[in-house]
């Protein structure tokens, strides 16, 4: 049997297949192209074209999540919160059974504890976008650089005051004009999106930090949590971990059957 997992982002809508108890197929498509190549809208729901995304077979269990579950029902499919998919993700992935689970996606920041497999504490943070990946990309722009060259300054940073993802476009452009280095005001980007995560963390201290989501392979955001955390630990598949929790999901529950 072939277990599907199709996480619906805001920016990217990921999709991830298990069989028996291997990962076997992966894919991230654009939101807006996802809907418009692969979908079609009958019945009240919508349908994926299993075959135009390579995924052949007549045994097959799909699961989905993510920013779009709410909005648009996906036919034969089990829905799951992200929280749930993202935490089946990382036990799938790392095999670890206790740790703090930091999800840093395009619109939200989600925080899980996790002991012995098993979630007893959470807290989600999706009403500002100063602490997500958006703001990380807008930045980017704002200093005419690349997000990869972004990701990996992390020395000197300069001090960014604002909370505000908008406001924060504006002293970024004021610092500039004081005659700040690129460098050090990509490094100020980084570290304000991580000044704005780490009191969201002390009430989940942990010995080890699972990183998943698209900043997860944010350098300079690893090197800054490291001082907090013992070991921390990133998924071969970080910005997959939600779908492939859904297909791992999918997988378990027809195991328990």
């Amino acid at each position: 049997m072939t277990f599907v997992g199709i996480d619906l982002g805001s920016r990217a809508v990921k999709i991830a297949l298990i069989d028996g108890n291997e990962l076997k197929g992966e894919k991230i498509l654009g939101t807006m192209a996802f809907y418009r190549d692969y979908t079609s809208y009958r019945g009240e729901k919508v349908h994926v074209d299993l075959k135009k995304l390579g995924i052949h077979g007549n045994d097959i269990s799909i699961v989905s999540t993510g920013y779009g579950r709410n909005n648009l029902r996906l036919y034969d499919s089990k829905i799951i919160n992200e929280i749930k998919a993202h935490v089946h993700g990382a036990l799938f992935q790392t095999k670890l059974k206790d740790f703090t689970l930091l999800d840093i996606g395009g619109q939200d920041t989600k925080i899980v504890k996790v002991e012995k497999g098993i979630i007893t504490d959470l807290i989600l943070n999706d009403k500002c976008a100063a602490s997500s990946g958006r703001y990380i990309e807008n930045m980017a722009s704002v200093l005419e650089i690349s997000l990869e060259e972004l990701i990996n300054c992390y020395e000197k940073p300069v001090d960014l005051n604002t909370t505000c993802a908008v406001f924060g476009e504006s002293e970024l452009i004021g610092k500039i004009a004081e005659g700040y280095g690129i460098k050090e005001l990509a490094a100020g980007v980084n570290y304000s999106l991580y000044q704005r995560i780490k009191p969201l963390l002390r009430g989940f201290r942990n010995r080890v930090l699972v990183l998943t989501g698209g900043v997860a392979n944010n350098i300079a955001i690893q090197k800054y949590l490291a001082v907090d955390f013992e070991e921390i630990v990133l998924p071969k598949r970080p910005q997959l971990n939600g779908a492939i929790g859904c297909a791992y999901f999918a997988a378990r529950r027809a195991g328990r059957r």
